[in-house]
């Protein structure tokens, strides 16, 4: 049984539905299962996700008519095989790493639902989305308090930026209302959350979601309109906040919860081109050179951007810069670093800039300064365990990326000449 059940539902999506698909395929978290709906399309997308699914077994097509995009979800819900269930939109993609950090900030934190930050895509632009950066795990109420800041925003109304036990689902019968003709994964979410005793929140984002008409704006539909339909929506949020709060607190946050009215129009807005808005492709590290050679040079350029790519989501979700991660796995590394020279020289990068680094990372309680046997010292401060540990599981991700497909024989020899490769030309330097 696959340990992740995603969810697709798919009508008349030929345009985007494959790069939506292989994405998932792609994910570094192989342990799942694809559910696509192909609900009554009409044009080639019952016939591309049938050819997709020739070549990968975990993809499961399911035809049916046509009966809206919450019966399509349903209908996949009750045949997931399991234990977390993920969802995706047929017009977006996901990150390579989305999947492996939901599952692993679920485990981590032994929580029953992660909400994740995520891309916005307008065209060619991309920006980050997400709400909390809160470390520890939320009790209901707490999450609860924080949606009320922004009770109209994606980040929790949406499916597609979380994790979902099936547990859950299934004992509580927490299905999509297919009555409704919007709003319906809010509703969906508030349900959930219900049954959720802690919450975590991912702030790395995970997931891309493409702006497309037919959204609510995008229809061009007045603001009468939207509130009216808003307001059908406000028994289901305002009972959702009676169940969660005490009848002392939900008293005191009325006009709070009343917020998700007054948010009505403020769904689904273009990203205005500010600071932290990006070109597609320049959110990630990049990849420039390419080459066909199996040369040592070319494998350490590959292994580096491996490496900076994983501790990209590192910094992302510490708001760190990729330059204070390194030095966070230099000082981890060694034993024996004692000066900015030392961090500079592994890292490839100036003394000032780790100067700089080192300054911010001091005043956050990263790094810890020490003599010992007359010798000075730079390392890790307790504070920033979580992040070390982080590192460590970036490490253990990078080398199971390289050494897929290897027996452990070959897993144990590789270790042994890589220590004879460090220790030659380590004498020889």
């Amino acid at each position: 049984m696959p340990a992740v059940s995603i969810i697709i539902p798919a009508y008349n999506a030929e345009t985007g539905i494959e790069r939506c698909v292989r994405s998932i395929l792609d994910q570094e978290y192989k342990d799942l299962e694809v559910l696509v709906v192909d609900d009554g399309s009409k044009d080639l997308t019952g016939e591309i996700l049938d050819n997709i699914a020739k070549e990968d077994a975990r993809v499961v097509v399911i035809h049916k008519e046509n009966g809206g995009v919450s019966a399509a979800r349903n209908t996949a819900i009750k045949q997931a095989k399991g234990k977390y269930i993920q969802f995706s939109d047929a017009d977006d993609w996901m990150a390579k790493e989305a999947t492996k950090l939901l599952v692993r900030t679920m485990e981590e934190k032994q929580c029953d639902m992660v909400v994740a930050d995520f891309y916005r895509v307008v065209k060619d632009n991309v920006s980050r989305k997400g709400n909390i950066s809160q470390e520890k795990p939320m009790t209901r109420q707490e999450y609860a308090e924080y949606m009320m800041e922004s009770p109209a925003d994606y980040y929790y109304g949406v499916l597609w930026n979380k994790l979902y036990k099936k547990e859950i689902i299934d004992t509580y019968n927490i299905c999509m209302d297919e009555s409704l003709q919007w709003c319906e994964d809010f509703v969906f979410n508030l349900e959930y959350v219900l049954h959720a005793d802690t919450i975590a929140a991912l702030p790395v984002p995970v997931y891309y979601y493409v702006k497309t008409e037919g959204s609510l704006v995008a229809k061009n539909l007045s603001l009468t309109k939207i509130v009216q339909m808003k307001t059908s929506m406000f028994s289901y949020y305002n009972n959702f906040y009676k169940n969660v709060l005490d009848e002392k607190t939900y008293r005191a946050e009325r006009m709070n919860i009343a917020r998700f009215l007054i948010d009505a129009a403020g769904d689904d807005m273009t990203i205005p081109l500010v600071p932290g808005t990006k070109k597609l492709g320049e959110e990630n590290i990049p990849v420039f050179y390419q080459s066909d050679v199996n040369s040592l040079p070319v494998t350490v350029y590959y292994l580096q951007k491996a490496y900076d790519r994983h501790f990209q989501s590192i910094a992302l979700k510490y708001e760190m810069s990729l330059l204070e991660v390194k030095i966070l796995f230099c000082v981890t590394e060694s034993h024996q670093v004692s000066s900015q020279k030392d961090i500079a020289d592994f890292i490839g990068v100036s003394q000032l800039s780790v100067f700089n680094s080192l300054t911010k990372m001091a005043m956050k309680n990263y790094i810890a300064f020490s003599v010992e046997d007359g010798k000075y010292h730079i390392a890790a401060a307790a504070h920033a365990k979580p992040i070390v540990d982080d590192i460590h599981n970036a490490e253990k991700d990078v080398m199971d990326l390289m050494l897929k497909d290897f027996s452990e024989e070959e897993k144990q020899q590789i270790q042994k000449m890589t220590e004879r490769i460090n220790c030659n030309l380590k004498n020889s330097l």
